[in-house]
């Protein structure tokens, strides 16, 4: 059985406030990295194609999201005492307001490769929420930059720092929060910010374990399956389904290991999740990406799985799924095409750099940035065609927003819109 994610029933019924302007969400207005089907540069540098580039204070690798000519994002500064959100113009790349919003009283420690800044916001018509994990979640109007409400008691140990993006259902915005130390998903009334309900992750598969091992930083999706919308968490240890209304378990399937950071994704009535790193004896880490049936009920490790795949799975990126096909790029470079419905692998290649942002498809191309600065361009088939390789300074690891034949891209020190130059 077919069916479509949540975001896809949200902007079907309210179709008319989305354009090719809009691009709400991480990975995009349905949270699957497609953009709107028209031309975007394949060749483009420093000099070449960029209608203009502004500086960004402190660090971030949140994505930047854009509604009606205004593009947000956020920032932090480099030990987390300072957290903010920038609002600029999309037409001249002003920065129209930067928000000091919270200013935490003692700060945990991040890996090296993350910031105090990288949960991607959620905008939508009026309004942008930004999370910055256990520091706080706040809702923004859009038309005055008035600060709707706050919230700065949803918290845990992150360990290596926040990572987990929000989303927008209904009148709910989705919020993850899983540390070492307490690990469950809040539904808050996006209007008021009050907690609307809150399912802790089952303390029974998460008590032997080591605290490292029950962390975790995705982004879910919520699918509709028979009569009801699932959303899909791929935790530490296990995925779990939901009744996204009520935040009540459904089923679950167990994975074991580390935490996770890549996406769900679904396609003709599949999901697909991967487990965070697997420790072996005598192997490398590695990482399995699943194909299951989400019909089910209570534990579907062992009767829903169609199949698995364990050879250059991505712990960090979400892959893009084209015309049946799952894209995957791993950290250290190699790109594997898959077959979604039967797990078969069609073809592996490899792209020079790492890799933490997530694959895009624009205009019938796969946008593939590296963390040096290049922008591999690929194009989707039944072998390995690249089209362009694409340097810009500095790092990226901001996955690029894409509107109106223009490509939003973040890196560490500045934010770029890419495109045709206006005349």
């Amino acid at each position: 059985m077919k069916f479509l994610t949540t975001t896809g029933i949200l902007f079907f019924l309210c179709i008319s406030s989305f354009s090719q302007e809009n691009w709400s969400h991480f990975r995009g207005n349905k949270l699957d990295g497609h953009a709107v089907d028209q031309a975007y540069p394949v060749h483009f540098g420093e000099g070449d194609h960029v209608i203009w580039k502004t500086a960004i204070s402190g660090l971030g690798w949140s994505s930047p999201v854009v509604w009606d000519g205004q593009i947000w994002l956020t920032t932090a500064a480099a030990d987390g005492k300072k957290l903010s959100a920038l609002c600029l113009d999309y037409s001249s790349g002003q920065i129209l307001k930067e928000m000091l919003l919270f200013e935490p009283d003692s700060i945990q420690p991040i890996h090296s490769t993350n910031s105090y800044a990288t949960p991607t916001p959620a905008v939508e018509k009026g309004f942008v929420y930004v999370h910055f994990g256990t520091y706080g979640t706040a809702c923004i109007r859009t038309d005055d930059f008035s600060v709707v409400w706050k919230r700065t008691d949803l918290n845990c140990q992150h360990m290596q720092g926040a990572a987990s993006s929000l989303f927008i259902h209904r009148n709910l915005l989705i919020v993850h929060i899983e540390g070492t130390d307490n690990q469950y998903i809040a539904a808050l009334d996006k209007t008021t910010g009050s907690t609307v309900w809150k399912t802790e992750r089952p303390h029974e598969f998460y008590k032997d374990i080591a605290p490292v091992y029950r962390k975790a930083y995705t982004t879910p999706i919520v699918v509709r399956t028979g009569d009801r919308d699932l959303l899909i968490s791929n935790g530490s240890q296990m995925c779990f389904a939901y009744d996204v209304l009520t935040g009540s378990p459904v089923w679950s399937f167990w994975y074991g290991y580390d935490s996770t950071v890549g996406m769900p994704l679904s396609y003709d009535g599949l999901v697909f999740f991967n487990s965070g790193w697997i420790f072996l004896e005598n192997k490398p880490n590695f990482v399995k990406f699943f194909a299951v049936d989400p019909s089910g009920n209570g534990d579907v490790t062992k009767t829903h799985v169609k199949w698995e795949l364990d050879e250059d799975v991505p712990q960090i990126t979400t892959p893009v799924i084209v015309d049946g096909r799952i894209y995957m790029v791993h950290e250290r470079g190699t790109l594997t095409c898959v077959d979604a419905l039967s797990g078969k692998v069609i073809w592996k290649d490899k792209l020079r750099g790492q890799f933490n942002a997530s694959p895009v498809l624009a205009g019938g191309n796969l946008y593939i940035p590296d963390v040096r600065g290049t922008v591999w361009i690929i194009k989707p088939g039944d072998r390995f065609q690249p089209v362009s390789e694409n340097r810009l300074e500095g790092t990226i690891k901001a996955t690029p927003a894409f509107v109106n034949g223009n490509i939003i891209l973040r890196t560490d020190s500045h934010l770029y819109r890419i495109g045709e130059k206006e005349e």
